[in-house]
């Protein structure tokens, strides 16, 4: 399985992923990586780390994730994996619940959202973003005979 971190989805791949199907809340499960120190483009807070700088931008998010009809749902370090193996762990794992695509979408261009993403830029190395989606527990699967 090939692993690939990265800050911002490109173009076609964010394309397809807000053209899918609308089918309601999902969560989206967040896999962080930090860079050692903050990397902000005018050079300013090099003595941060990237955690915490990430750390203003989640502050901010939060605030916009739930203007938006979502929420935080939870966040944490990742400390061990007792299943599989990867070449490295990530740093942290946050879960996010948005009410659709379109609030997603519309939360992500927003003006508030460009005015925090220095934050994250600066602070993340790489990160994996996977959309969940709850199981209908009415469902029932067949058995096989």
């Amino acid at each position: 399985m090939l692993v690939t971190n990265a800050v911002q989805p490109g173009g076609e791949q964010a394309k397809a992923f807000f053209s899918g199907p609308e089918d309601g809340r999902f969560v989206m499960v967040n896999l962080l990586k930090f860079k050692p120190f903050a990397e902000y483009a005018d050079g300013s807070d090099a003595h941060i780390t990237g955690a915490e700088a990430y750390a203003r931008y989640t502050v901010e998010v939060r605030k916009l994730l739930a203007s938006y009809g979502g929420r935080s749902i939870y966040s944490g370090a990742v400390t061990g994996i007792l299943l599989g193996e990867v070449g490295e762990l990530w740093d942290m794992i946050a879960l996010a619940e948005y009410p659709s695509l379109a609030a997603m979408s519309e939360m992500m261009r927003c003006p508030g959202m460009q005015a925090i993403s220095h934050h994250r830029h600066a602070g993340l190395a790489g990160q994996l973003n996977i959309r969940t989606r709850p199981h209908v527990r009415d469902e029932v699967v067949a058995e096989a005979p």
